[in-house]
């Protein structure tokens, strides 16, 4: 997945907004307020998800690519590095995952 298939999938998502709120090399994707992925639009290109605690771990374990957080809770992020190696449909999960575990920890009121 490069970062124009990452941006068109994470703003299909519902409530989805996309800033460059800490530089503009990097764009940030966020729900109700909240971020769910960070993408580094320079070489080498990567993104950085939220994710379970467990989870995280076992992903670093099981993928190369897959390195803790970069500049981030490393107990909660994964950074992904983009270099062609995983599959689309696996990034996409851990994407979906990432927005989930956001969503799923809004106020119900924010919810709706």
């Amino acid at each position: 997945m490069d970062i124009e298939q990452i941006q068109k999938y994470c703003k299909k998502k519902a409530e989805v907004t996309e800033s460059f709120p800490f530089d503009d090399e990097t764009l940030v994707f966020k729900v109700a307020n909240k971020i769910f992925c960070l993408a580094s639009l320079t070489p080498p290109f990567s993104i950085n998800l939220k994710c379970d605690h467990e989870k995280a771990i076992e992903l670093r374990e099981r993928f190369e690519e897959v390195i803790p957080g970069y500049h981030m809770n490393k107990a909660h992020w994964n950074t992904i590095m983009l270099d062609g190696t995983l599959r689309n449909p696996q990034i996409e999960s851990w994407i979906d995952d990432s927005y989930n575990l956001i969503v799923n920890s809004l106020p119900k009121k924010k919810k709706s």
